[in-house]
């Protein structure tokens, strides 16, 4: 029998257009315990070079909903940046707005049980994404 009373959450984020982590992606934490009760933000954390959040803070007890928030516009504006001036006198990002973000940020909102552990990863591209509960 598990003495366990909250659940536990990580992700990572692997960016499916260049086939690499997502590096340097904020992402916010917030949990809340039953539907009609009110989003408490926990915290956040970075992605690091590997794409994943080690230190997200921990859930409270009673926490029935979380919430990731991922700002993914920064992480999609400085690789545009970045190929820019890999290209210098070619357009850059012909294709893919360059000057714009389709998704600005991705808000994933799951259920959890306690003393269970979420891993949710985040697969990416700059027009469309996908989770799934992971191991």
């Amino acid at each position: 029998m598990s003495t366990i009373t909250t659940a536990s959450v990580s992700t990572h984020i692997l960016d499916t257009s260049v086939g690499r982590p997502a590096a340097a992606v904020a992402v916010r934490l917030s949990a809340r315990g039953g539907g009609a009760a009110d989003w408490q933000e926990l915290g956040g954390s970075r992605t690091d070079e590997d794409g994943r959040c080690k230190d997200l803070p921990a859930l409270p007890e009673g926490t029935t909903h979380v919430r990731l928030d991922f700002a993914v516009e920064p992480y999609f504006l400085s690789k545009q940046a970045k190929q820019a001036e890999a290209q210098q006198d070619a357009p850059a990002n012909r294709d893919s707005g360059a000057d714009r973000t389709f998704f600005p940020e991705v808000l994933i909102t799951f259920a959890v049980k306690p003393g269970e552990h979420y891993h949710v990863p985040l697969l990416l591209n700059p027009f469309g994404y996908s989770v799934y509960r992971g191991s």
